[in-house]
């Protein structure tokens, strides 16, 4: 657990140092601060890639994903799509055997420097979003569902091109995260719905729906099932909602209500994280028995990073800013400290790190066939 906040405390004081750079000679190509931010992220970024991709067996699912690039480069039947396969294949190819460590590593590194990159070009406040990515457990939950995450920091990247209705760049990003994850795909309609102006009459129907997902749960299922048919006759059905996501939801939403005609109500970009958000409560609270819930929640509640920051900024009182930046910081170490206490256990594993500089990967079943 140490090591972990080490990493985490170190990497967000480095952040601490990117500010908003401004340049007022047009004839100066880079100004000092801009030159500061960019070492700053740089520093940031290879603390965080190093520690990942030196991981040897650490995340949940580290051999399965092992053991899927060993099939797929025999042409085995895989679940995977079509980006983790043939990256696989490529990396493998060039490599001319099992080279789970390369793929692992390139994996780390994109996902990582798109969360930064999004964060970089969108968050009103790097530090604080950076912060929160680190505090929320983004980083470290990548080390275990990879390709997830690699999809999840491309659909935050793509939200840009929605506000501003640049439909196929918004189309192309998804497409690209669901080659690595299909779950990708439930932005398009859940990110629709938030850019919507929604009337009266529109809140009446999402009130409908809503009280059907009570009592067409079967219905709902099955379309699930068609979706994901590999989820047929699994655990995955048993569903289930994380009571810490409602309450983080619930806090967020109270929070914006607060400041809603003064950061919410006339920025479209703010009203979006906000419809976000509450889609994401009204899914973990009504729609709990959908299959890994939290994996379609994600989706919406990654813009909390971007959306705390934002409400922050938009306060005109400097006491208010400070207390309620130091209220969110507070709640984010706490967030951390209560993942990094449970993440010995199945379904996260962080413990103990490892590194292939000094353990040996167990064997794996596909080895043996």
């Amino acid at each position: 657990m140490i090591l972990y906040l080490s990493i985490a405390i170190t990497a967000v004081l480095i952040c601490t140092l990117v500010k908003p750079a401004t340049n007022p000679q047009r004839t100066q190509p880079m100004s000092r601060q801009s030159m500061l931010n960019m070492a700053a992220l740089l520093l940031a970024f290879l603390i965080l890639f190093i520690f990942q991709s030196l991981r040897l067996n650490v995340g949940n699912d580290y051999i399965r994903y092992v053991e899927l690039m060993h099939l797929v480069t025999r042409d085995a039947f895989v679940p995977t799509e079509v980006g983790f396969n043939l990256l696989v294949q490529i990396i493998n190819g060039l490599s001319g055997f099992n080279n789970y460590l390369m793929v692992f590593a390139i994996f780390s590194l994109a996902t990582i420097a798109l969360f930064m990159w999004a964060m970089y070009r969108d968050s009103e406040n790097f530090a604080l979003s950076f912060f929160l990515f680190m505090a929320f457990g983004l980083y470290f939950q990548s080390f275990s569902s990879v390709r997830y995450y690699l999809a999840l920091a491309i659909a935050l990247l793509a939200i840009p091109y929605l506000l501003k209705k640049q439909w196929l760049p918004f189309i192309a990003w998804v497409l690209l995260g669901a080659a690595f994850h299909k779950s990708a795909l439930v932005v398009l309609p859940l990110y629709f719905l938030a850019i919507l102006n929604w009337k009266k009459w529109m809140l009446a129907l999402a009130g409908l729906f809503c009280l059907s997902l009570f009592f067409m749960q079967d219905f709902y299922l099955r379309i699930m099932l068609f979706l994901y048919p590999t989820y047929e006759n699994t655990d995955y059905l048993e569903g289930g909602s994380s009571l810490i996501n409602v309450i983080r939801c619930a806090a967020v939403l109270v929070f914006s209500l607060i400041y809603y005609r003064q950061a919410i109500k006339n920025n479209p970009r703010n009203r979006f994280y906000f419809y976000l958000n509450l889609e994401a409560l009204i899914l973990y609270t009504c729609a709990s028995f959908i299959p890994v819930v939290s994996r379609i929640g994600y989706y919406l509640t990654v813009t909390h990073i971007l959306f705390l920051p934002a409400i922050v900024n938009c306060m005109e009182d400097r006491r208010q800013r400070r207390f309620f930046t130091g209220l969110i910081i507070c709640a984010g170490i706490l967030y951390l400290l209560m993942y990094l206490i449970l993440a010995r256990a199945d379904g996260i594993r962080l413990y103990p790190y490892q590194t292939f500089l000094f353990h040996e990967l167990p064997l794996i079943l596909s080895t043996e066939l």
